[in-house]
């Protein structure tokens, strides 16, 4: 519930300029011609009719990114109750598996693994007047805490509800996502920690052009059993992360509305009309938010102490 309300009221100050706020200052960097995707970048293609949901993958983002909160690899494998809601990403979990229904046979449900897509052209760099956000070569979208101002536009420009936020401390607070393992793929050979530690090769880490031909040719040799559809082919202009499922896409909950056109495409034309002074405003207003909320929590903690103290007298 406090989740949904913060994603609200960012909803909210982003109406008041959304990308907006970015201003003529930015226009170059939402240009979608300023943020090309790279032909030869990676990609890793997921077949959501392998995955047993065991949840392997949690446990390995978590670990290689030192997440806090981490369990046990056994702790992950048997807790099943994480299954009874549909989970999203945010700041300590960077990525997630959900269970769905299977229209198609009920006594085998549907494990889908969601993260940030690295879209081929981010609306979150895109939104970013910072350009806290980089779209790399290998195919990863990557952030830079130290550049970033706080305005969560980011989080508003995702189509994906992907980049979450750090709310504890409103003096360093961050944007987080899955960074596709930057670190990891950047080096020869290197292969997300996800993909490396799943039992059943649900996912398969390549060149992005090749896993779309693999993908396709899943689908031609096995009738029947994918949908005709590669997910993040060509959603909002194409995705690092590509997909493949058995059900319609809605089913396992994707966005099936969005389109193909990149959102760096769609916002140029508003952000040409829009002042730069509108920056400020919803920045401020989500500082002092954050820092409202952390003098309240101080207050809280203060009260508890003073109760305890006196309960032990």
């Amino acid at each position: 519930m406090k989740d949904a309300s913060r994603r609200n009221f960012i909803k909210v100050l982003a109406g008041l300029g959304f990308s907006a706020t970015l201003g003529r200052a930015s226009l170059a960097r939402a240009d979608s011609g300023q943020l090309p995707g790279y032909p030869n970048q990676y990609g890793v293609l997921v077949d959501t009719t392998v995955c047993i949901g065991c949840r392997r993958c949690e446990w390995a983002c978590k670990e290689w990114n030192k997440l806090p909160n981490q369990k046990t690899l056994k702790e992950y494998e048997k807790d099943q109750n994480v299954f009874l809601t549909n989970r999203r990403t945010h700041a300590d979990i960077y990525t997630v598996v959900n269970r769905f229904e299977n229209p198609r046979d009920s006594s085998r449900p549907i494990y889908v693994k969601k993260q940030c897509m690295h879209c081929y052209e981010p609306g979150c760099a895109s939104s970013c007047f910072v350009k806290a956000f980089t779209k790399r070569p290998q195919g990863a979208v990557t952030y830079d805490a130290s550049l970033c101002v706080g305005c969560r536009y980011c989080m508003a420009a995702c189509p994906f509800d992907m980049p979450a936020y750090q709310y504890d401390n409103p003096w360093t607070p961050e944007v987080t996502k899955c960074t596709f393992c930057f670190d990891r793929i950047s080096k020869e050979g290197g292969i997300p920690a996800c993909v490396s530690i799943c039992p059943v090769e649900t996912m398969t880490f390549g060149r992005r052009t090749d896993l779309i031909d693999l993908a396709h040719k899943k689908i031609r040799d096995n009738p029947g059993r994918y949908v005709n559809h590669v997910y993040g082919e060509k959603e909002i202009g194409g995705t690092s992360w590509l997909y493949l499922s058995a059900v319609p896409f809605d089913k396992i909950g994707f966005r099936t509305d969005l389109g193909t056109v990149p959102i760096p495409t769609l916002s140029k034309p508003f952000l040409s009309l829009v002042s730069p002074v509108f920056i400020v405003i919803p920045a401020l207003a989500m500082g002092l938010y954050s820092f409202k909320k952390r003098r309240d929590q101080l207050e809280q903690d203060e009260i508890k102490k003073a109760l305890e103290k006196k309960e032990g007298k």
